[in-house]
């Protein structure tokens, strides 16, 4: 399974970069605006930031401007994935900007018609919400079931699931065991899924014992 990082935070994005763990980023307006930051610039910084795709999405409504503003998003480097909003003119952006050979996110998809919409559309990446769901008292991850199974049938659909609205490292496991490709995870979530109080007591005890027994593994000075 591929991780993502679900932020428009430089910071968080470098330092999560060097685990090595992180296979690219999603943003989103809201994310974006509480930087403060030109959109255009923080989504060139994080592009450089990350080799994998970069989710950038488009704030218009309409076909011929979301087009526009793909064609301005797309500029800025080649791992920049032009996300649109599950609607009619969303995706025949989609179709349009895919058949001309760049990689598009379909965000805002709460069922299975329209992650198979979007594959239709050629989408790169279908996202489903999974914790908008939860908060309906809706089995977010039945619907993430649902879509791998769909697409499964269908040899010719490359389109990647990609888990969105994750909320707890629960909802990734779960993801991973229904065969998603892909989850986008804040960064609380990522930092969570290595932490486990039994790893941080056994640790303890190593360290304990080791400094008992009065050794080192490195020369001093070395």
């Amino acid at each position: 399974m591929k991780f993502f990082i679900d932020t428009a935070d430089l910071d968080d994005i470098r330092d999560l970069a060097e685990t090595g763990l992180v296979d690219g980023v999603t943003t989103n307006p809201t994310l974006a605006a509480k930087t403060g930051r030109s959109f255009v610039e923080l989504i060139r910084e994080i592009a450089a930031a990350v080799p994998g795709p970069v989710s950038a999405e488009v704030t218009a409504l309409d076909f011929p401007t979301m087009m526009k503003e793909a064609e301005v998003l797309r500029a800025i480097a080649s791992n920049v994935t032009i996300k649109v909003p599950m609607t009619a003119d969303g995706l025949k952006a989609c179709r349009a900007i895919t058949r001309d050979g760049g990689m598009v996110n379909v965000t805002l998809v709460f069922s299975a018609a329209q992650a198979l919409l979007a594959a239709k559309a050629g989408a790169t990446f279908v996202s489903p919400f999974v914790g908008r769901l939860d908060d309906l008292s809706q089995d977010g991850m039945e619907l993430i079931a649902d879509i791998v199974h769909i697409y499964d049938q269908y040899p010719g659909i490359e389109t990647q699931v990609l888990v969105a609205s994750v909320r707890h490292p629960l909802h990734v496991v779960q993801a991973a065991k229904l065969g998603a490709h892909v989850a986008t995870l804040p960064p609380k979530v990522l930092r969570q899924m290595y932490q486990h109080p039994l790893t941080d007591k056994g640790l303890e005890s190593f360290m304990k014992d080791w400094a008992a027994s009065g050794q080192t593994i490195l020369t001093p000075g070395a």
